[in-house]
């Protein structure tokens, strides 16, 4: 009788990947991410395990949104005080911190657990085309 494989995180070869978001659109891109963060790429996938890669982000200032997102969609930051509630278009958190567009929107992709948590600490975005990860020797990823 054959028994369920069930991945162990010390088991997994961990990968790392680049990828170019220079006129990436954002959901795409997005989905790409969250499904190799967590793993569901490979034939191993195992749900209750971190069987994803380390995925590196680079260009994160030059996503494309489609249509009039860069000024209609919005994105909210609070401070924990009452009225504390900050509202931001795309567009200045583009001008001043282009990685969280990216960052929120694989988060919002991936469970909502504490393993997602572990999942985001793999993912490593850079605003510009250099990043200090070259001694891990990343492979370039086509989205």
């Amino acid at each position: 009788m054959n028994k369920t494989f069930s991945a162990k995180p010390h088991e997994v070869e961990k990968r790392w990947w680049v990828v170019d978001a220079e006129g990436k659109t954002l959901g795409k891109l997005a989905v790409r991410i969250a499904d190799i963060l967590r793993g569901k790429d490979r034939p191993t996938f195992t749900p209750h395990t971190d069987a994803g890669d380390f995925i590196v982000v680079v260009n994160a200032e030059k996503i494309h949104l489609s249509g009039k997102k860069w000024d209609q969609k919005n994105y909210y930051r609070h401070s924990g005080y009452f009225g504390g509630l900050k509202t931001f278009t795309a567009r200045e958190v583009r001008n001043t911190h282009p990685e969280r567009i990216i960052e929120q929107a694989v988060k919002g992709m991936l469970p909502k657990n504490n393993l997602s948590r572990h999942m985001m600490t793999k993912l490593k975005i850079y605003a510009g085309p250099k990043h200090p990860h070259e001694a891990q020797q990343p492979k370039p990823l086509e989205v």
